[in-house]
């Protein structure tokens, strides 16, 4: 090697080190647990390994962090999508049939629980509303509900635990 060149291989190293944390930090703040931030993180350094054999990532290593942050942050969002999509299901021979357990008053009081906590929801403030909507229905991080709302991620935290508090007193009435 000549004097003055760096080895990409050390240079890669060297970005892995330095970054590994970040990359499964960024992982968790998309909703995943540490096992499969860890995973996600090695596998986007794997997706990253593939792009950069293909020269599909920037030339400059400079760019490398980012670049691999936003890798690693679309993994994390495509396993918790499947996460989600991907319930396994009892088979039908094992279920077993009605038994009555379930009866139409517990569905009906159920279904008035339900309505009760929509209308709670409803009385909440508009934003209070929206964060609620986007953090506990629509299960979003929320790094990404400040960013649809405007507001900062700690703004977004203290409007969801009083929207909670305002649930929880409003469902006990």
């Amino acid at each position: 090697m000549l004097k003055g060149t760096v080895d990409p291989i050390e240079a890669l190293t060297d970005l892995i080190r330095q970054h590994r944390g970040m990359l499964v930090h960024a992982a968790r703040r998309e909703g995943l647990s540490a096992e499969d931030a860890v995973e996600c993180a090695q596998e986007a350094l794997s997706t990253f390994l593939q792009l950069l054999q293909r020269k599909e990532v920037p030339a400059e290593a400079a760019a490398w962090a980012p670049y691999l942050t936003t890798v690693t942050k679309n993994a994390a969002r495509n396993r918790r999508r499947r996460h989600h999509v991907a319930v396994p299901h009892d088979a039908i021979e094992s279920l077993d049939a009605p038994s009555g357990e379930a009866s139409a008053e517990d569905l009906l009081a159920q279904a008035e629980e339900h309505v009760r906590l929509r209308a709670c929801v409803e009385r909440l403030c508009g934003t209070q509303r929206s964060v609620v909507m986007l953090r506990l229905l629509e299960e979003r991080a929320g790094e990404d509900v400040a960013a649809v709302l405007g507001i900062t991620r700690g703004h977004v935290d203290v409007l969801l635990h009083r929207a909670k508090a305002s649930l929880r007193e409003c469902m006990t009435e």
